[in-house]
């Protein structure tokens, strides 16, 4: 969140907006000097990871040179020395008043002018190795929701891609009639430019003019003095404006209110300052002060904050920043551009070979590696914030990442990037007929929406399986650990387009920050091919409830233990406290300990309970425990109980028939683990459970897809269709059938009916 100037350098979008007076001389010639300057300080946050839009003005002013040269040239000299000045610039309109003919004059001046604007701006970013692209709006554009959309969609398309978007209202088609938006009056660039700094969710908007900030009087007056902070719950009143220059529409009031409504619609930051110092841009983004910063009003009431910047303001890049104000209509608008990136760079993904992908993965692996300082510096952020916020120890363990996760997720991505190509395994091959071949293979799924919770090294593990499996994926994670998601995610997209050259864009992997996009992507049933959600049931249930698209639940880690009569001590032990206190607050620790009714005398069950309060571990249990003098009261009153942290509830059962029957009536269906040395019973108890993952002798944790060797999972499917358990690549694959027919004429179903068939259906198994 910009709070003062030195966050500007964290801009990451950023828009210019150039006026008339900067773009060009009083007498209307393009000013090379000054749009060579916006050029290079453009090209240069580009190549340091920035994305730069450029609103820009000067077509009308070009074009009257334009036109006023080819009347001379038209007219005879006796014509020019007889006519008026007006009649060489315009036409006779008959029959339209004077004003109405100068408009449309404009809009031919316009027309005249803005290849040549446009021309020059191409030419000066080919130089620098830098693409632009032009886009000319109209009122219209911005009153139909599906021309918003679409707006959003191309620049955001051209900024994925590097391209510097151009911007200037289309002012030989609009007649400069401006705007009319969110019942605001929009009648020049600057505004334009504010309301597409909105559109676009940028954080900073630079507003270049004639004069070096906003002052509270007219410059021109000795006793003005230029405001260093202007606040959005101040207005244009609170200055005096002076007279606007001649050249363009806005005058500085035009520019005050611009600023205003941007910083009121989300807009971070809008700095109004000098064009023509070629310096301007630079100082801005690198966070000196230049011009006037308008920012969204002071959360801490503190006005001796607003009065010098001199001031040490205290660093809140520790509180948690507040969610871009957006309307219903922009929440849909971006949910739905997100998911239509998502599908169409899938697309992209998929054409690369697999050596592609694998190297991308490779890459994404180094990546994590090389930033590990600045991802722990980051994390601990959102650890502070969740200690101030008195989160639960299990939470800020899940929060937390440390070297060895990032080892882990480094080993983790490498061991994905080796396996097996899975698209277009061949499944399975049929001879359907002589000459005709029927092919099942493997293809990927689609689009991914998965929502997680606290876990910050959940998001380059499921990307990771997203990219490898050729998937588009969306990613909504808890926002608790917003600023860690924040960065891995610009690790790993950035690295996407690096490695592939372009060919697949950031926008292969989403991530979504507002959860009030939530609803609206569970209705994209059109984009998003199934809903991963990893948390309570609660969620999932809600999840399932409020979309119709397919979703693979992720809910409760309710796992149990039975140690079995014939268990051995030092195994059970061992499996037993490894089950509880790896990692406590994973879905795979255990939560309920069965214990056979002869632990009791055979001190199996005083050995167990012993070492796991050794190891920490709060002791809760059932009415028999209690009763059997192993635990102490109170009962607990729910089985179905996640912890998440050092606690587990014991109970004892008589047999291995009602330890099954109570993981069904209170298991989740993850993870369930029997010990004990009779093989018969062990058996019994692996096919009998319906769970996803059943263990013998083995400890609950090992329910992973890394210990798996799925090289990471994107959650543990307790549903019982498609997938179950650890969900790694093959869990996001589906299948194509495909048909291939080497007979001269190709084959019709018509061929293979009547009494003198051309085809006979063999449905031989060749695969």
């Amino acid at each position: 969140m910009i709070r003062s100037r030195e966050d500007l350098q964290n801009a990451k979008r950023i828009i210019i907006k150039a006026g008339t007076g900067v773009v060009s001389t009083p007498d209307g010639f393009p000013c090379l000097s000054r749009m060579s300057t916006i050029v290079e300080h453009a090209a240069e946050l580009v190549r340091n990871g920035k994305e730069v839009i450029i609103v820009t003005s000067g077509a009308v002013g070009v074009g009257k040179k334009i036109l006023k040269k080819q009347a001379l040239l038209k007219h005879t000299v006796l014509d020019v020395l007889s006519a008026k000045e007006s009649n060489v610039e315009i036409e006779e309109m008959e029959g339209v008043s004077e004003g109405t003919q100068r408009v449309s004059y404009n809009s031919a001046c316009a027309a005249a002018g803005q290849l040549g604007l446009m021309s020059l701006y191409s030419l000066m970013f080919n130089q620098l190795e830098v693409q632009s692209s032009q886009l000319l709006v109209t009122a219209f554009d911005f009153t139909s929701p599906e021309r918003r959309k679409n707006i959003q969609f191309v620049i955001s398309q051209l900024l994925a891609h590097g391209i510097v978007p151009l911007i200037n209202e289309n002012d030989a088609v609009s007649a400069r009639q401006g705007y009319a938006i969110h019942d605001n009056s929009f009648a020049d660039n600057d505004s334009l430019a504010s309301l597409v700094s909105v559109e676009m969710n940028a954080q900073l908007l630079i507003l270049l003019t004639d004069v070096d900030g906003v002052y509270d009087k007219p410059p021109s007056d000795p006793d003005s003095v230029k405001i260093d902070i202007f606040r959005s719950n101040q207005s244009s009143n609170d200055v005096e404006i002076g007279e606007k220059s001649t050249q363009g529409r806005g005058g500085m009031g035009a520019k005050i209110d611009a600023a205003l409504n941007a910083v009121k619609g989300g807009v971070q930051a809008v700095v109004i300052a000098s064009g023509y110092d070629s310096s301007s841009i630079g100082k801005v983004v690198s966070g000196e002060n230049q011009g006037t910063i308008f920012l969204q009003e002071d959360e801490t009431n503190d006005d001796s904050l607003l009065l010098d910047e001199s001031n040490e303001i205290p660093s809140k890049l520790s509180t948690p920043s507040k969610e871009v104000p957006m309307t219903d209509v922009d929440v849909v608008a971006i949910a739905e551009l997100m998911a239509e990136q998502a599908r169409s760079e899938s697309r992209n993904l998929q054409l690369l070979s697999s050596d592609e992908r694998r190297n991308i993965l490779s890459a994404v692996a180094d990546a994590i590696k090389s930033n590990e300082k600045e991802i722990l510096k980051v994390n601990a952020i959102d650890v502070a914030n969740a200690e101030k916020a008195n989160l639960t120890g299990p939470i800020l363990k899940r929060l937390s990442l440390t070297s060895e996760k990032i080892d882990t997720l480094y080993k983790g991505i490498k061991s994905i990037a080796n396996q097996d190509e899975p698209i277009g395994k061949l499944l399975d091959r049929t001879e359907i007929a002589d000459k005709l071949i029927l092919d099942k293979t493997s293809c990927p799924i689609g689009v991914l929406l998965v929502i997680f919770e606290s876990r910050p090294d959940c998001l380059p593990q499921i990307a990771a399986l997203a990219l490898r499996s050729g998937n588009g994926l969306l990613l909504k994670g808890g926002k608790e650990a917003e600023h860690s998601n924040i960065l891995l995610h610009k690790i790993i997209v950035d690295t996407v387009e690096k490695v592939s050259n372009g060919k697949v864009s950031k926008g292969v992997i989403g991530l979504i920050t507002s959860r009030a996009s939530i609803p609206t992507l569970l209705k994209l049933d059109q984009y998003i091919d199934l809903v991963i959600p990893r948390g309570s049931g609660e969620m999932v249930q809600n999840i399932k409830e409020n979309t119709k698209i397919p979703v693979m639940g992720h809910a409760e880690g309710v796992c149990h233990v039975y140690v079995d009569s014939d268990a051995d001590l030092n195994k059970a032990l061992r499996i037993v406290i490894d089950s509880k206190t790896d990692y406590p607050s994973g879905c795979n620790a255990v939560e309920t300990l069965l214990l056979h009714s002869s632990t009791v005398e055979s001190n199996v069950a005083d050995n167990l309970i012993r070492a796991l309060r050794i190891a920490g571990v709060t002791i809760h249990a059932g009415e028999k425990a209690i009763s059997a003098g192993i635990c102490d009261p109170p009962a607990v009153e729910n089985f179905k109980y996640e912890y998440g942290d050092l606690a587990i509830t014991i109970e004892l059962v008589d047999d291995v028939n009602e330890a099954i029957n109570h993981i069904h009536k209170y298991g989740s269906g993850h993870t369930e683990s029997i010990i004990t040395e009779n093989n018969n019973t062990a058996e019994l108890f692996l096919k009998t459970v319906d769970a996803a993952c059943v263990f013998h002798n083995a400890s609950t944790r090992f329910a992973d897809g890394f210990r798996f060797g799925l090289g990471a999972e994107v959650g543990i499917s307790t549903g019982r269709i498609h997938a179950r358990g650890p969900v790694g690549i093959e869990g996001l694959m589906t299948t194509k059938w495909q048909i291939r027919s080497t007979n001269e004429n190709g084959h019709v179903v018509s061929g293979f009916v009547g009494e003198t068939p051309e085809f006979k259906y063999t449905h031989k198994k060749l695969i």
